[in-house]
């Protein structure tokens, strides 16, 4: 086919954004009929053309599935009533072609500094949701920031993480700023983000009378914490052992009594008639005396004489012998078996 004589098609142009890349042009000036299109492309090492879309009403053709890495030539035809109305080549190289979209950027104010993360952007061709820079290798962010009302003095800061500290800054003080990414190996700048912007605090030094507060606080409430501590645990310690360990104790000689049934058994239990009771008279006379004090040794002697002769039964005859200070006693003593 001969395209000597086919007009060209006006302001062919690939858009493309973070490898998200579509093909645009003008429609021919003049025309007859229905109009469609058809865009092809080719790469570097193939001599022959395949098409990406065919016989569209259009003026665009998505061509984002490209490969990254090449150089492919895109051609778009217009058609009508299988006459060629007009066509344009153009060479596209997306690593070149593409323009790297903006990051995003969250601010966030610390004790008199602000800290910047940034992310991405992130490739809108890559099913490994991989970012742009990962792509091209080497890259950075850059941050430029500047006082709110005074933007003829930027400041630029530049971060090969994902975060930034801007440092000496004014406390109090409203601050705003943008990121974009670099690539310097491919000559690439980036879009910057919107402008952001964000007040500052304090600058993170405590005041003296602060720190003294606190402390007061603190050893305020360790005082008051510690007692309260001390009488609570008190309490329940109290009341666990009342209750596990009773503070009234069981006699001691009824705890001997139960624990030898034997014994109230000997005392109980009726006595046998056979049973022979045979019982030792003792007698015991005690002589009250004026002078108490020389006969000591007399009451003594005759004590231990009396106690010999207790299997001896006094006769009543011998009774009205003794003398009228003398008092007679009598015991009746139970042999022990």
């Amino acid at each position: 086919m001969a395209f000597a004589m086919v007009p060209e098609l006006k302001n062919v142009r690939i858009n493309s954004v973070n490898f998200r890349s579509k093909l645009q042009w003008d429609p021919p000036t003049f025309h007859k009929g229905n109009i469609t299109y058809t865009v092809q492309h080719k790469s570097s090492y193939k001599n022959t053309f395949e098409n990406l879309c065919t016989s569209i009403d259009t003026t665009e053709c998505d061509i984002s599935f490209l490969s990254i890495y090449g150089n492919f030539t895109v051609r778009v035809m217009a058609e009508s009533e299988n006459e060629l109305l007009g066509l344009a080549d153009i060479i596209f190289n997306p690593m070149e072609d593409t323009i790297i979209g903006p990051p995003a950027v969250k601010v966030r104010s610390e004790s008199g500094y602000l800290t910047v993360d940034f992310t991405g952007p992130a490739s809108e061709n890559s099913r490994e949701n991989w970012t742009v820079q990962q792509y091209y290798g080497s890259s950075f962010y850059r941050v430029q920031y500047w006082k709110k009302g005074s933007a003829q003095k930027v400041i630029t800061v530049n971060s090969s993480h994902n975060s930034a500290s801007l440092l000496d800054l004014d406390p109090w003080t409203v601050y705003c700023l943008q990121v974009q990414a670099v690539v310097p190996e491919w000559n690439k700048v980036g879009e910057f983000s919107q402008v952001l912007c964000e007040k500052t605090t304090e600058n993170g030094i405590t005041p003296v009378w602060m720190v003294v507060a606190v402390l007061l606080i603190s050893m305020l409430v360790v005082l008051v914490s510690v007692p309260a501590c001390f009488f609570s645990f008190l309490c329940i310690y109290r009341q666990t052992r009342y209750i596990f360990y009773p503070s009234y104790s069981f006699p001691q000689h009824l705890k001997e009594f139960l624990s030898k049934p034997s014994y109230s058994s000997q005392f109980c239990a009726p006595q046998s008639p056979e049973e022979d009771h045979s019982y030792d008279k003792l007698t015991v006379i005690s002589e009250e005396s004026e002078n108490c004090s020389g006969e000591t040794e007399n009451q003594s002697s005759n004590t231990e004489e009396q106690v010999q002769s207790s299997h001896q039964e006094i006769s009543d005859s011998e009774v009205p012998d003794l003398k009228e200070d003398q008092v007679q006693t009598s015991y009746l003593i139970q042999p022990v078996n």
